[in-house]
């Protein structure tokens, strides 16, 4: 099921049994675990504090974990045992097995007791006690897909099982759009288009950068696309996809305009070079491959297991579309030159991505 399901159920049912929580997003499963605390202990401190047990599989065994949920309380008359790193407790696969035999020559026996275990445990739950296992650990896509297949069929004697799959770039959207207007920030389509790209469309780092500008603004004025620079990390690589469209115009003066910006605002140049070069090779690929607008882009590289948003491959379409895939392929040889250069004893970064900008806007 998904949170937003797991949510209703919980309000309309009230809790299960047990619960496998899977996948790394954070924001709606901090959401859902707040929701459940609350539908299990209420609003007591003493109540929270008595009947919260958490577990971590890491360093303990599912076994003392359930027999901890077993286990009745003198102080408590609902409890919440919350087990995490859920994957620790799969056997290991056949290789990493014969590796770790000498040591742990038990390690796939306890695995397969704590399943038995555990499926014991599902047909005879504790009264008013809710176990929570928790693997955050794995995605859902590209080489952590097997894995977590491998951890739902481990645990797939638990019927509630809740996945927390990343946001998609409209969803990611919607949610600062929903969180701005809740708490009353004045964010624009642009400067909301820009803290997208900065978190990466992260819905936990959107929540709390969305709280900071909040705070920085009081609420009182709209946000700049300069808040989110000076407050937001990795804001900054904005600048840097301006000086690529300069680039691609071949406007030297503007160029050496932005660079200044970048000198004042004491940005670091190998850092900036990394961003600049890797928008280059990633324009280089997309021209190569036959891709020309920015959903050819984001499908391209989705398929090479690249997650990009909207904005970013818009970005990489100006730049296709600016270069020809010589001047690529030349933006892309300077650009390791200058790095090379920057990595002397003692460089002069400025005159190093000077030369840079005169190269490539000759």
């Amino acid at each position: 099921m998904l949170p937003d399901q797991f949510l209703a159920g919980l309000q309309k049912n009230g809790p299960a049994p047990v619960y496998l929580f899977l996948g790394p997003e954070a924001y709606q499963r901090e959401r859902c675990r707040r929701e459940l605390i609350q539908a299990v202990l209420g609003d007591d401190p003493e109540e929270r504090e008595n009947g919260f047990s958490r577990h971590d599989l890491s360093e303990g065994s599912l076994s003392a974990a359930l027999d901890d949920a077993r286990a009745m309380s003198l102080f408590a008359s609902k409890r919440l045992v919350w087990i995490g790193s859920a994957e620790a407790a799969l056997p290991r696969s056949s290789k990493a097995a014969a590796r770790a035999a000498a040591q742990e020559d038990d390690d796939d026996s306890e695995s397969a007791n704590d399943g038995d275990g555990l499926a014991a445990y599902l047909r005879a739950p504790t009264p008013g006690t809710v176990v929570v296992l928790e693997s955050s650990r794995y995605g859902f896509d590209g080489d952590d897909k097997a894995k977590i297949e491998r951890v739902q069929k481990f645990y797939a004697t638990i019927p509630a099982q809740v996945e927390f799959r990343p946001y998609t770039p409209e969803s990611a959207r919607s949610l600062a759009q929903g969180i701005a207007k809740q708490i009353g920030l004045q964010l624009g389509l642009a400067e909301l288009a820009l803290l997208i790209e900065a978190t990466g469309g992260d819905a936990a780092r959107l929540a709390v950068e969305i709280e900071k500008l909040f705070l920085l603004t009081g609420g009182k004025r709209k946000v700049t696309a300069e808040d989110i620079t000076s407050l937001v990390a990795n804001a900054q690589q904005t600048t840097i996809f301006v000086l690529v469209a300069a680039l691609g115009r071949g406007d030297r003066v503007r160029a050496f305009e932005i660079l200044d910006t970048l000198s004042r605002d004491d940005e670091y140049m190998p850092l900036a070079l990394t961003f600049l070069g890797t928008q280059f090779r990633m324009a280089l690929v997309a021209r190569e491959a036959g891709a020309r607008n920015a959903a050819q882009i984001q499908a391209h590289f989705t398929k090479l297991g690249a997650r990009m948003w909207p904005e970013r491959a818009r970005q990489i379409e100006q730049t296709v579309s600016a270069f020809s895939k010589e001047k690529l392929q030349k933006a892309v040889g300077k650009l390791f030159e200058a790095d090379r250069d920057l990595r002397d004893a003692r460089p002069d970064d400025r005159i190093v991505m000077e030369e840079m900008i005169l190269a490539l806007t000759t």
